[in-house]
């Protein structure tokens, strides 16, 4: 029951325990019980709303941060990792393979904003090698959701 559960949640965080313990075929003090474990085992970490910025406002960017770091003696990534999230901007970090070790998901009011933040905090801490960012423009989907209502396509109609 408990993988079902968390897809369910993972699906949808709004499910009521009714809900959820009809899709499992269980009754709702079993359910109850198992996402009270599920806290308190630190499995379910929160809940979150996922929102269509574009709607709301114009001011709010996101940006991929990639960071070449070096390992620090007897912790590795770990070090650098918990100073960055440490900071206000950051959403997000992954330790990734490929040709980058941390990715850090910022959002700021602004390009310039995050630009800063990059420069001025990301980019000095002790370790970072290298910085690269990425602006995102526009969300279609975001965990496993699609964002925008219709297909948007601006691009003039040419005809030859």
């Amino acid at each position: 029951m408990r993988n079902r559960l968390l897809s369910l949640l993972e699906e949808n965080a709004r499910y009521s325990v009714e809900e959820l313990a009809l899709m499992l075929g269980s009754d709702t003090e079993a359910v109850a019980s198992e996402m009270a474990e599920l806290h308190k085992d630190g499995i379910i970490r929160g809940y979150t709303a996922l929102i269509n910025w574009d709607k709301v406002d114009n001011t709010h960017v996101t940006a991929i941060i990639e960071l070449k770091v070096t390992p620090q003696p007897n912790a590795g990534f770990e070090d650098i990792a918990e100073r960055v999230m440490g900071f206000e901007h950051v959403e997000s970090v992954y330790l990734m393979s490929g040709g980058y070790d941390l990715c850090v998901i910022v959002k700021g009011r602004s390009f310039q904003e995050i630009a800063m933040f990059v420069a001025k905090r990301l980019a000095t801490i002790a370790g970072v090698v290298s910085t690269a960012t990425h602006f995102i423009l526009r969300t279609y989907k975001d965990n496993g959701i699609e964002i925008q209502d219709t297909k948007l396509d601006d691009r003039e109609n040419v005809s030859f």
